[in-house]
């Protein structure tokens, strides 16, 4: 049996988040934590019975925080943010950003800052273990006192008035009977812990925290497919020199150019030419330039994820006995690193759209037949598929658009200045997506064109993507539908069977 993660509310890095929200590790409560947190509760236990003005426990929210709150509808004043926040609408989100959602949650209150019972910490830790995924809306949050609307479905759903995602796909169950059903009973919220369950940031930690993960997967991938495109292409490897990065004082840069150079290994298509043939287009002769700022963006974007997984989000937050109000729920961290990764991925789209286009173009290909014809073949090739590449290409284009730039005022203008960080984590997971199938399509195309090039071989790293590339699709000898391999294609880049597969012939 696989070992629980402990939640801890300090020790959770990236690799035991994709383990629990994508391979379903267990999670548990860690005992020193527990500890922490029943002692963040005494704190808010004896606030309350002194009767003493702490926002959101004994005071009403946002621009209405000089509301005090009698002592007997304090706890009615949880339930009721809880209710009146669950205002989220559009599509579920999807399983793996709930779980992950679930997780951060479970983690960040684990830290003993937020004065919730252990009990809320572990209820959310129960909906993990039991793969029970409260029915979140998209659409609703601003990214700034938290992701309000989508956390208040998940505790809509912990107090049995909200609803549960069916296994199935089929229409959200009512909480209420599911919880009975698995032996849960719905938690009666106490003092505070309507503020803490919503007042945070796990839904755009969790698009960062999945994302960053996945535009790694597809810069790897798109390293490959480059390499084969510049055997394809017969590109001049002098471009990839390890002196140019050294000169730039750039190590992404270098990184980049030593995994293509692995790649080209032993090529016979890509060699310096012994004559002048002029200079290769920027799709080949700046692949380290452009692949090294990628890497750039994922580097950032991974430093604050890290940061993120075991960050206090809550407020106010407590020092011992002092409930101290300031400003961790706002996402414009998190937001400023989704908007970061969907311009790298971009670039990696955009960048791969080229150089599909020059495969194809016959008085760009360097001798290779219109659209990547056979010879004796009457059809459009593979003319269609960088159609497809150019549409994901200008669809990326208009999501591109930083959604952090685009602040509007919320709570009557007590939120003044918000992140819009959930937006711009939706648009990221598109954005990854749409990448990934054009990435597919270069592969697909720049495979054809190095079966074309036979009898001259490309690289050892080529080699081994055309190999992992006809293990899932034939070569083009005739029309067929190229969607069901795109699809196929995009769905090994996306898992990273692919690279798996390159890696273990060339490690890069």
């Amino acid at each position: 049996m696989t070992e629980p993660l402990l939640v801890d509310g300090a020790s959770l890095s990236l690799e035991g988040f994709w383990e629990v929200v994508r391979g379903r590790r267990p999670v548990a409560f860690a005992p020193a934590a527990r500890e922490a947190v029943a002692r963040g509760r005494g704190a808010v236990d004896r606030a309350v019975a002194a009767g003493r003005p702490v926002y959101g426990v004994t005071t009403a929210f946002g621009a209405l925080s000089a509301q005090t709150i009698p002592g007997p509808q304090a706890r009615e004043l949880q339930r009721s943010l809880v209710r009146s926040h669950a205002s989220g609408a559009g599509p579920p989100l999807s399983p793996e950003i709930v779980r992950g959602l679930l997780l951060l949650r479970a983690n960040s209150l684990a830290g003993g800052h937020s004065g919730v019972r252990p009990v809320v910490v572990e209820r959310l830790l129960d909906l993990l273990n039991r793969d029970l995924l409260p029915f979140v809306p998209e659409q609703g949050s601003v990214g700034a006192s938290g992701d309000l609307a989508p956390l208040a479905h998940v505790a809509l759903a912990l107090i049995g008035e909200g609803a549960f995602c069916a296994p199935d796909g089929g229409p959200p169950a009512p909480a209420g009977p599911l919880l009975a059903r698995h032996h849960l009973a719905p938690l009666e919220l106490a003092e505070k812990e309507g503020v803490a369950l919503v007042n945070g940031t796990a839904l755009m930690a969790s698009y960062l925290a999945l994302s960053v993960g996945d535009l790694a997967r597809l810069a790897d991938a798109a390293t490959v497919a480059a390499a084969v495109s510049f055997d394809a292409l017969a590109g001049n490897p002098e471009s990839l020199d390890d002196r140019l990065g050294e000169i730039r004082r750039d190590p992404e840069h270098r990184r980049s150019a030593a995994a293509l150079r692995a790649l080209l290994d032993g090529s016979e298509l890509a060699v310096r030419p012994d004559a002048w043939s002029g200079q290769d287009p920027y799709t080949l002769r700046c692949l380290p330039q452009v692949f090294g700022a990628v890497r750039l963006a994922l580097g950032f974007g991974e430093t604050i994820a890290r940061r993120e997984l075991n960050a206090v989000t809550d407020n106010p937050v407590l020092f011992g006995e002092e409930f101290v109000s300031g400003g961790n729920f706002h996402g414009q961290p998190l937001a400023l690193a989704l908007d970061t990764l969907a311009l790298g991925a971009q670039y990696l789209a955009a960048f791969s759209e080229r150089r599909i286009s020059r495969l194809l173009h016959p008085a760009l290909n360097r001798g290779l037949p219109a659209f990547l014809v056979p010879g004796s073949t009457v059809g459009s090739g593979l003319m269609i598929p960088q159609y497809l590449a150019a549409a994901l290409v200008n669809e990326n284009q208009t999501l591109v658009h930083p959604a952090s730039a685009g602040s509007l005022p919320t709570s009557a203008d007590q939120e003044d200045f918000v992140s819009m960080g959930p937006w711009a984590g939706a648009k990221l997971r598109r954005i990854l997506t749409n990448t990934a199938r054009v990435i597919a399509v270069e592969w697909i195309v720049a495979g054809q064109a190095l079966d074309l090039r036979a009898p001259r071989n490309g690289g050892r790293g080529s080699a081994a993507a055309l190999r992992a590339l006809r293990a899932r699709v034939a070569p083009w000898s005739e029309d067929r539908s190229p969607a069901p391999d795109i699809e196929a294609i995009a769905a090994a880049v996306r898992s990273g069977a692919l690279v798996d597969e390159v890696r273990a012939a060339v490690p890069f």
